[in-house]
């Protein structure tokens, strides 16, 4: 039987092993550290087909000079001389255009549906209870002008056979009667979801412990061994003693009053901060996203933005900034066009790369893991994975 090597137990890496043992591999997964501070365990949980529209837009290029002054914005770009940033942003800048935007919107359509239905299949499994709810996510717009350019996207989603409904202040408080958001109007998308990430997490790996999936924590690689044209051995922690038959990569960056009253889960469109409601009564305020590179600081200044917006959209539900040591962040693996890295690579035969996702990680990890799969197997793609090439930047 085939022995696949996975690097990186986030909840890519997790997925892909999930539908890879089910094809009948026998895997392993590699991680640097403890396996209990990626991304997933602290994201907002959503599961969005409504978010189709990739980060690089025309529109995001003004945006993002104009937070790039504003250390509290929800997308900031911290300043710096750095080669990878410029050639990064080079990259974005082209990308940021109709022509790709258009295409690369059914494509992100197509993913997220797919990660949609996947989800839908896990949560009837007996090993999974991660309070996987179908309600919806409402996008509340502070500003006419905001709503207004929702209410454009809704038309556009809804052309894509993605239900969008635009709600007027009033036609929003019949549905949040006891919050009454403050805002110019939403946006509702039926068929968004949510759950628990921390319980999908740990239900994912508890169910892929039980299947024999070997877990090697606290094991860094640190080098590997070519032979024609494939990746025959892996260095970790400096010796060379790991081999498999293919790999993959995985590793993204390196990516109580309101709980009662709030029934849908939301997202502040101005502010880009999003309010998941989450299993034992806790309620989730999460967001923003700094352009800083690979490191471990807390910049309180952004967890201050996302604190400042919340009583702008709902008065009367202050809350306050937590302590420092409170506060979670996560590594959010970014590409240049915002369409994440998914496939086969050229250079080596045996290498398949799974990475890229920035924040939409949790949402398009079982279709990610599935696509993994089909890849290796080389069966036909559930959906078209042309646009998503780990290469293209080469």
């Amino acid at each position: 039987m085939a022995n696949i090597t996975i690097i990186g137990s986030g909840i890519i890496g997790l997925s892909s092993a999930y539908y890879l043992t089910k094809s009948g591999y026998e895997v392993t997964i590699i991680e640097r550290g403890s396996g209990n501070d990626g991304c997933s365990f602290g994201n907002a949980g959503m599961i969005v087909p409504s978010h189709f529209i990739p980060l690089a837009t025309p529109g995001m290029i003004e945006k993002g000079i104009r937070w790039m002054f504003n250390s509290e914005s929800p997308f900031y770009v911290k300043p710096r001389l750095d080669w990878d940033l410029v050639s990064w942003g080079l990259k974005f800048y082209k990308a940021a255009n109709k022509r790709k935007v258009d295409k690369a919107m059914p494509a992100l359509r197509d993913i997220s549906l797919l990660s949609k239905k996947l989800y839908q299949e896990i949560a009837k499994e007996p090993d999974f209870d991660f309070a996987f709810e179908e309600k919806g996510l409402m996008m509340l717009c502070k500003t006419q002008h905001s709503f207004e350019e929702e209410a454009e996207v809704a038309e556009i989603a809804n052309k894509l056979g993605i239900e969008a409904k635009v709600l007027s202040i009033s036609e929003l408080h019949q549905i949040e009667d006891e919050v009454k958001p403050d805002v110019a109007g939403a946006v509702f998308y039926s068929g968004d979801t949510h759950c628990y990430p921390n319980a999908f997490v740990k239900q994912l790996k508890a169910y892929l412990q039980k299947k024999g999936i070997k877990f090697l924590y606290n094991s860094e690689v640190t080098g590997f061994e070519v032979e024609d044209g494939r990746i025959k051995k892996l260095k970790i922690n400096h010796s060379l003693i790991h081999s498999f038959t293919h790999l993959v990569i995985a590793t993204g960056s390196w990516s109580p009053i309101l709980t009662k009253l709030l029934k849908i889960p939301s997202i502040l469109l101005e502010a880009r901060v999003a309010i998941t409601p989450m299993a034992d009564n806790l309620i989730r305020f999460g967001g923003t996203m700094e352009i800083g590179g690979i490191n471990d600081e807390i910049n309180m200044n952004r967890v201050r933005g996302i604190i400042k917006s919340v009583p702008q959209f709902f008065p009367d539900y202050p809350i306050e900034i937590p302590a420092k040591e409170k506060v979670w962040y996560g590594l959010r693996p970014c590409s240049p066009d915002g369409l994440p890295y998914i496939g086969r690579t050229q250079k080596f035969k045996n290498l398949t790369i799974a990475s890229g996702h920035a924040m939409m990680g949790l949402s398009l990890a079982p279709a990610t893991g599935k696509l993994v799969q089909e890849i290796i197997d080389n069966e036909k793609p559930s959906v078209d994975i042309g646009l998503y090439q780990p290469e293209r930047y080469d």
